[in-house]
Parts: C-alpha cells; sequence; structure tokens
C-alpha cells in the first residue's frame, strides 16, 4: 500500500502534463505484479475524419527513460486511428478491454475528460491482467484524471476552454530554450538560414475582435461571450492541434506556433482570418480580426515577443482592420523601425 501512495504522491506533484504522463506510466510499471513489459498513453489528436494516435509516454520493461511524440511532430506522420483497431474499439466502447497477442496479454484502458475519451493506457503484461490488478489500474486512472482536471481549471479559460494567460510564459520560454541565442533581429544572410536548417522556428500571433465593444454595446454581453466561444472553436478548427491557443482576455487571443517559414506562419492566420471572415455568428453576422505575428529569437522574453506582434496588430488595425500583419515585413518596408538596446538588461 505505502507503493501505492508514493506513486501517488509523485503523480499529483506535478503541474507538467508531460512529466505527470511520464510519471504514470513509470508508477504502473512498477505498482503491477510482475514486471509489464511494456505501458504506454495514446491520445487522440486532430480533426475528425482525420484523426491519429500521439504517443504521449511509452515505456519497455528495459526501459530507464520514457519516450513520447513530440509536441510539435508533423500530424502525417502519425498513425492512423484505424491502423489499431482495439485501441479504437477501447476509445469508443469506454471500457476496459483484453487480448492476448503472441506471448502477451494486452489490456486497453480509456482516459477521459470531463467531456469525453480522449484517448487510451496500454499494458503488456506476460500474464493476464486480474480483476483486482485492473481495479488498481481504475482507481489510479480516476486520481489521474482528477487531477488533469484541477490543472484545466487552473490553466484555461472558463469561457472558451483555450489556455489562459499565465500559462503562456512557461510555454513560450520552452519555446525559446530550443532556439539558438541571438540578440539582433534576424537577417536575410546565409548564416541565418542555415541555423533555420538546424533549429526550430516559432511564431507569435496576436488576435483582435474587429470592433468587439460595439458587439457588446449592440448585443448585449451574452452575445458577445458567445462570439468569444465561437471564435474559439474557429480557432481550433483553422490551427493544428499542436499549436498553442491563448484567451489572454477581453477580445484578445494570441496563437503559439511552429512553422518552417514565415510564409507558412502566414498562411496558417491568414486561413483562420478568412474563416472567421465567412463566418456566419447568430444574430451579430460576419465579424473579422486584425492580427499581427511575429517570429520568436533566441533570448527573446514573453513580453518583447507580445510586444512585436502587438505591434503589428494596431497597425492593422489603423490600416483598415480585417488584414494580417508581419512585423518583420512592416520594419523591412520602413513602416516599423526595430529599437535597438543598450544591453539585454532593460533599466527602468
Amino acid at each position: 500500500m505505502s507503493g501505492v501512495v508514493d506513486h501517488l504522491a509523485e503523480l499529483t506533484g506535478f503541474r507538467d502534463r508531460d512529466v505527470m504522463d511520464v510519471t504514470l506510466v513509470t508508477a504502473l510499471r512498477d505498482l503491477l505484479s510482475g514486471p509489464a513489459a511494456a505501458v504506454a498513453i495514446y491520445r487522440v489528436v486532430g480533426e475528425p475524419g482525420q484523426q491519429r494516435w500521439l504517443t504521449r509516454a511509452r515505456l519497455h520493461a528495459g526501459d530507464a527513460v520514457a519516450t513520447a511524440d513530440s509536441l510539435w511532430v508533423d500530424p502525417d506522420t502519425l498513425p492512423a486511428l484505424g491502423a489499431f483497431p482495439r485501441r479504437l474499439d477501447c476509445l469508443t466502447q469506454r471500457s476496459v478491454l483484453q487480448q492476448r497477442e503472441n506471448n502477451l496479454w494486452v489490456t486497453l484502458f480509456p482516459l477521459a475528460t470531463e467531456r469525453e475519451i480522449v484517448g487510451v493506457l496500454e499494458l503488456h503484461t506476460a500474464r493476464r491482467l486480474k480483476a483486482d490488478a485492473q481495479r488498481m489500474v481504475s482507481s489510479v486512472l480516476r486520481i489521474y484524471h482528477n487531477f488533469q482536471g484541477l490543472l484545466d481549471y487552473s490553466e484555461r479559460d472558463t469561457l472558451t476552454g483555450l489556455l489562459n494567460r499565465k500559462t503562456f510564459d512557461e510555454s513560450f520560454l520552452k519555446a525559446v530554450s530550443e532556439l539558438p541565442m541571438r540578440s539582433a533581429a534576424p537577417d536575410e544572410s546565409g548564416d541565418d538560414r542555415r541555423h533555420a536548417a538546424v533549429h526550430p522556428r516559432y511564431w507569435l500571433g496576436v488576435i483582435d475582435i474587429d470592433h468587439f465593444k460595439s458587439i457588446n454595446d449592440r448585443f448585449g454581453h451574452l452575445i458577445g461571450d458567445e462570439v468569444l466561444l465561437l471564435l474559439s472553436r474557429l480557432m481550433r478548427s483553422s490551427f493544428r492541434f499542436n499549436d498553442l491557443l491563448y484567451r489572454f482576455g477581453g477580445e484578445e487571443f494570441v496563437v503559439l506556433m511552429r512553422c518552417e517559414d514565415e510564409p507558412d506562419a502566414a498562411h496558417a492566420f491568414e486561413r483562420f482570418r478568412h474563416n472567421t471572415a465567412h463566418y456566419a455568428f447568430p444574430q451579430v453576422g460576419r465579424i473579422t480580426v486584425s492580427i499581427g505575428f511575429t517570429q520568436i529569437r533566441g533570448g527573446d522574453s514573453p513580453a518583447a515577443a507580445f510586444e512585436r506582434a502587438d505591434k503589428a496588430v494596431y497597425h492593422a488595425k489603423g490600416a483598415g482592420r480585417n488584414q494580417l500583419q508581419s512585423y518583420a515585413a512592416l520594419v523591412a518596408q520602413g513602416t516599423m523601425v526595430e529599437p535597438s538596446h543598450l544591453s539585454d538588461v532593460e533599466l527602468f
């Protein structure tokens, strides 16, 4: 019993979902009577009709460290749901399934949120998992589910379900940690392109609803909230599953994404702008958004990158709204001037 308590204490001691999933598979491997050949968590990602399996954490018997798919993995490289029919059966039937495969027993448990089944836990064991062991795993999963719900409550915007402002800095700093340190703005030299071939590129976009105050004034705040909710759904359908979507408050939204180059990022933001402009919002009709975006640089602070994207939004508003503006393009055109800092430390 003390071993179970220790693992549960470790599981609920983290606020990082990646670490939680790794801790869960490690705990279950250790807790099962007899060594488990493998324990893995698979999540369903993507839009309906194009959904795929994302490996969140997988641990084999001899592994010292769990493996997982990258958050920014290309969805086309992931296996389709139909490639693993037993997992799909567990997902749709919402029940524990067990079968023998070669010399191992495979047991599948559905992973649920408050609203839906989002994935499966898959166990490979030398012996059939007995009823008491299944109950133990189910109990651990209930605690895992409840703690995930608490994280959702603290990390997500209550109205839209998007990530909230206080989760942004951590995600941003994770992205920046993968970038080369470079204090100057990116240039178009060959050296910069060689950097880009080795290091990922991240982009930050700020989205602002045009004339949102007039929507609240004309139709009331309940209708205004409905517009925000519907816009968040448009964001989910317009961007990729691994793009990080935030509501910063009011009518301001933020997107953190990984793209190969600026045209790819611009295409994603333009797709969302187009989808919004052509969507019929109940009672309100058509609305538009103004978007500004910037490339995240090595050594960037969240505030510095946000300020650049926000300046591009401000320019979009002044240029007529319902448009996308790139901070880098505005600087290149001479419309904006890149600020120069005397040092990496700003004194106030």
